[in-house]
């Protein structure tokens, strides 16, 4: 498994503590996939955009479609989660 480093949510300040408020719901806990970004925060705001286009914008997709996809995509690869 490969290790990317990123900052740790007591260490975080500024925009990117922003935006682990944001993202990261009452108990402050952000997905690994979208902490990657820390160490370049409108990466991290610019992945949590397009993923919301995604699951929730326009599409011929219901939503309850494009979940089902990811949750196929994520068994593929042998994610986690």
């Amino acid at each position: 498994m490969a290790h990317i480093p990123y900052v740790p949510y007591e260490e975080a300040q500024g925009a990117l503590a922003e935006l682990y408020r944001r993202y990261g719901g009452p108990e402050m806990k952000v997905d690994h996939i979208v902490r990657i970004h820390s160490l370049n925060p409108p990466s991290m705001e610019h992945h949590m955009q397009l993923y919301g286009h995604l699951m929730r914008g326009p599409s011929p997709l219901s939503r309850v479609q494009r979940e089902m996809i990811a949750v196929t995509v994520s068994a593929a690869n042998d994610c986690f989660y």
